[in-house]
């Protein structure tokens, strides 16, 4: 087997990035977000991070950019200004393996933010989280349609999403 070993001074930036990139675009938290959120999520780090220089439109030394991992999944976040406002029509949705897991991301992602129905969070920057088990996709999703509502109804009737309550909608 051949493995390549990538040096970043042979490789551009743009090559080593995923095809495609959420970009979340803060006021002026960027940096102080990624950080919240790479002290949440195992397998997360800052990859790289650009910070204006003089002229350019951010005050000299401070974030334009972050490049980041959560969970190994590659995001980007900027200091955009005022103008950018987040909204619960785009979302970072998790897929978590146990109750467990639901529990401490709900707490910590909602802590100074808002508790959302159904499984949302807004984080304290604005950002909409969906905190979900596993299997909830293939359950709301399953052909069998009175299946697939109890789940639907079950989530209406909670915020944090339970696994239990859940499992037993599915089964009727």
């Amino acid at each position: 087997m051949y493995v390549k070993i990538i040096n970043r001074k042979d490789v551009k930036m743009s090559e080593m990035m995923q095809k495609i990139t959420p970009h979340l675009a803060f006021n002026d938290q960027a940096e102080e977000a990624v950080n919240f959120y790479v002290s949440i999520f195992k397998n997360s780090k800052v990859v790289n991070v650009t910070r204006y220089g003089e002229g350019e439109p951010g005050p000299a030394g401070t974030v334009r950019t972050v490049r980041f991992q959560l969970d190994d999944q590659e995001l980007m976040a900027v200091n955009g200004g005022p103008s950018f406002k987040f909204s619960a029509g785009i979302s970072l949705y998790v897929r978590c393996e146990t109750q467990e897991e639901i529990d401490e991301l709900w707490e910590k992602l909602s802590e100074d933010g808002e508790k959302e129905p159904c499984g949302w969070v807004k984080d304290k920057y604005g950002v909409f989280w969906q905190i979900a088990p596993s299997f909830a996709w293939e359950m709301v999703n399953d052909p069998d349609r009175e299946k697939s509502q109890r789940v639907v109804k079950a989530t209406y009737n909670m915020e944090k999403l339970d696994t239990e309550t859940l499992k037993r909608a599915y089964k009727g």
